[in-house]
């Protein structure tokens, strides 16, 4: 890779003997001479750090926004996604091991160019209304993201991040004024369990960040537990999650409990049974969230929307496919109950 490839990052402090320290995520890597952080997508050449990922994509595709799961954000909508190498978690599951764990340093090379300028034309062409960066972990990506958000919101598009949640306040004071939905994972609720699953403990920041990203910058927020037997299926974590969702982000805010299959060092685990979600499902009513979705399980009861107040069936989903839509904005069409239907650009 020249030089000329490389794009200086944002959020970084100058150390001692040439070392920089990376302020995007928690971790705060400090990084000497020639070696990259724990993502792997960010360089220090030179005593500066430099992102190797800026303008750079392996996955392109128009996804239904119920894929991100986002089921209250533009409902039916298309959304250009992109994704790119490294991640800051290392999670033993991952769906996407093969981009997440990779090493922009050696794989950089061979992804595509993708400039912003370019997002507005792509986004017309594939009949896509936003932008969601995703498949990898978005944070990593921080200065393509806010060149593309900002260029998504000058042509009308929305912008979305699909996310582990890991980002320091320096980072998300940065991102999340121009995006608009901010869907965040919450994989468990003690260190012991984030440990086991991406090997960090202080899980906090995640917390923090989908907390400020709904209150103090009006992101439309969902949360998303893969529930995974042994690891985050016991009632004390699902309460535990339940509750602090609508402690703290509010009983509006959706929920998805998505069914986790075996994979890569968890294949050993059974997938995990329905009966499971469904109770997940009852702990987030008996919490007092009004909308809680089963995940992965297409077909099921549990995809659809209900009015909290009337109990009329909403929307009905199976899989990424939407129909019977009984709304009038983000209103129930039978009763007025505003259910939380974000269909605005900020």
């Amino acid at each position: 890779m020249t030089s000329l490839e490389l794009h200086e990052a944002m959020l970084y402090e100058r150390r001692e003997h040439g070392a920089v320290q990376c302020h995007v995520c928690p971790r705060r890597c400090v990084i000497t001479e020639g070696k990259s952080g724990v993502c792997r997508a960010r360089l220090n050449r030179g005593g500066a750090l430099y992102t190797l990922i800026y303008g750079r994509v392996c996955s392109v595709a128009a996804d239904p926004i119920e894929k991100k799961p986002l089921f209250h954000f533009f409902p039916g909508s298309t959304v250009l996604s992109l994704g790119t190498v490294g991640c800051n978690f290392m999670c033993r599951h991952c769906q996407n091991w093969q981009i997440a764990h990779a090493d922009a340093t050696l794989a950089a090379r061979d992804l595509r160019a993708l400039p912003v300028r370019n997002l507005p034309v792509l986004a017309e062409h594939n009949g896509c209304q936003g932008v969601a960066w995703t498949y990898n972990e978005p944070t990593i990506w921080l200065e393509y993201i806010l060149d593309g958000a900002q260029v998504a919101h000058e042509h009308g598009l929305y912008t979305v991040m699909v996310t582990n949640g890991y980002i320091t306040d320096e980072a998300l004071e940065v991102l999340a004024p121009h995006i608009d939905a901010y869907r965040v994972d919450v994989k468990g609720f003690s260190p012991e369990a984030y440990y086991e699953l991406c090997r960090i403990r202080d899980f906090q920041p995640v917390l923090r960040a989908a907390v400020r990203a709904k209150r103090e910058f009006d992101c439309h927020v969902e949360i998303v537990t893969n529930v995974i037997p042994t690891v985050n299926d016991d009632e004390t974590t699902l309460r535990a999650i339940a509750r602090w969702i609508g402690q703290e982000l509010g009983p509006e805010t959706p929920w998805h409990v998505t069914r986790f299959m075996p994979y890569l060092e968890l294949s050993h685990l059974p997938p995990t049974p329905i009966q499971t979600l469904e109770r997940a499902l009852e702990i987030g009513a008996e919490e007092g969230l009004s909308f809680v979705y089963i995940g992965n399980v297409p077909g099921h009861a549990g995809e659809n929307t209900v009015c909290p107040s009337c109990k009329r069936l909403l929307v009905r989903r199976t899989g990424y496919e939407i129909e019977d839509v009984a709304l009038r904005g983000t209103f129930c069409a039978m009763c007025g109950e505003n259910v939380n239907i974000r269909t605005r650009i900020k």
